[in-house]
This record gives C-alpha cells, sequence and structure tokens, in this order.
C-alpha cells in the first residue's frame, strides 16, 4: 500500500472561539473530501492542541512523514518565520515537509464568488457591483502585493471594480475602499472578507463595510478552500514519497 503522510493543517488560532469553530469545520470537510487520509490541527497559539503537542502525539505513535500545511492566505510572518521554527523543534524521527500558504489560487476567487452569490448577489450583477477584497492585512510588503494583484485579476472576471482593503497594517481601510467604489459610479457595492475564520479582524472588515450592499461571509469550509488544502498537500507530498522510497 502507498504510504500516506499525515496532513497537520496549521491555524493561527484566536481567544474567538468561532475561529477554532470554523477551521474544524473546514478540517472536517477536508476529511470527508478525501476519505483515509488522516488530518491533525494544530494552532500557533491560543487554542489546543498546539503544534508542538500534536508532533509531539504523532512520533510517539510511530508516524514518520508529515505534510504541515499553514492554514494561511498569504506568505507572511507566520509562514517565513513562526511555522519553520516551531517545525524545526519538532521530533527528530519525523520527516516533515511544509507546503506552501493557500494563496493566490483561482478556487479562492471561485470561493469568494461563491459567498457573495449566497449573501445575496447573482452572476448578472457583476458588471455593476465594485467589490472590496479585504483581507486581515500585513506588515509584510509581499502580502499585500499578492493581495493587490488578486484584485486587479478579479476585475478582469467581470465585476465593475474590484479595490484592495486591510484590517490593519496597511491602506485603504474598508470603509475608504467602499466609500472609492461609490465615487465610481458603481450601481453597488460588496465586501468579500478575504478571510478564513472570524475573529478580531474579520469583525473589523464588517463594521468597514457598514455602507455596503452587501457584506459576504468568511471563505471558512467552502468546499473550493479544501480542495486547496488538498492541492497543496499533493504537492508536497510527492517529494516526501520520493525521499522514502514509496
Amino acid at each position: 500500500m502507498r504510504h500516506r503522510p499525515v496532513l497537520l493543517v496549521i491555524a493561527h488560532g484566536s481567544r474567538d472561539p468561532r475561529h477554532a469553530a470554523t477551521v474544524h469545520a473546514l478540517v472536517r470537510r477536508v476529511r470527508a473530501m478525501r476519505p483515509g487520509l488522516r488530518v491533525e490541527t494544530g494552532f500557533l497559539d491560543f487554542n489546543i492542541p498546539s503544534v508542538q503537542g500534536v508532533l509531539e502525539s504523532l512520533a510517539a505513535q510511530g508516524v514518520r512523514d508529515v505534510v504541515a500545511l499553514p492554514l494561511l492566505l498569504t506568505r507572511a510572518f507566520h509562514a517565513k518565520a513562526d511555522i519553520p521554527a516551531v517545525l524545526r523543534d519538532a521530533p527528530p524521527q519525523l520527516r516533515i515537509r511544509q507546503t506552501e500558504v493557500l494563496g493566490p489560487s483561482p478556487l479562492l476567487l471561485t470561493a469568494l464568488e461563491r459567498r457573495l452569490y449566497e449573501a445575496g448577489l447573482t452572476p448578472a450583477d457583476k458588471s455593476s457591483t465594485g467589490v472590496v477584497l479585504a483581507s486581515a492585512g500585513s506588515t509584510d510588503p509581499e502580502a499585500s502585493a499578492v493581495i493587490a494583484a488578486i484584485a486587479r485579476e478579479w476585475r478582469h472576471t467581470g465585476w465593475c471594480a474590484v479595490r484592495p482593503a486591510f484590517a490593519s497594517a496597511s491602506l485603504p481601510r474598508t470603509e475608504d475602499a467602499v466609500r472609492e467604489l461609490r465615487a465610481l459610479g458603481c450601481e453597488r457595492v460588496a465586501v468579500a472578507p478575504y478571510v478564513l475564520a472570524p475573529g478580531f479582524l474579520p469583525d473589523r472588515i464588517a463594521r468597514g463595510a457598514a455602507e455596503a450592499d452587501v457584506l459576504a461571509d468568511v471563505l471558512g469550509p467552502a468546499p473550493e478552500v479544501a480542495r486547496v488544502l488538498l492541492e497543496r498537500y499533493d504537492a508536497a507530498r510527492v517529494p516526501v514519497l520520493a525521499a522514502v522510497g514509496a
């Protein structure tokens, strides 16, 4: 039987209980889409189990190969520093490969549109609707540039206009982007949170959307998000299998 590494989903964690509940819902969807794949969840902060605790437990159970997936939409500080540091402290008998972050991906754009349609828009509304692509924000310029590039790409799919916005660290804020789209003459304005789970910054995005016509839900356990997780796992799994001769 072909060896199958364990998938370890690494989430940031939050004091807001909605965050962990959403992460667990997403992981359940991943398990349902890939029966037989062992999927574990670890948190960097605030929630249990911790990443280190999960890794130690896996090692104690005799697991040897792990694919560690950062549950992040952009490649910023957590993906570049925090997570590699935690993985370096893993039990030495574990062979771990860290995947790429989830974004950017065409599937995530599909998930964003799913949430907008669930909030009341229809495909016929695209040409008259301006969209605010609202992310949590980052001090990492690479992450901010990725959000801006996604907004430009999404604009070409038929929306009246798409503007990036950030809940922290960068500008503009959601409310400023909403007003800009109004000034452009868009018939309606929608806010699409480019975040995975509820929490402090998503709540700030929601407050900034007060003057918008439509506020979509967070990406959460959308099936497209689960598919991206499995794509990242499969891409990282191949080198692991080659390394162990599976």
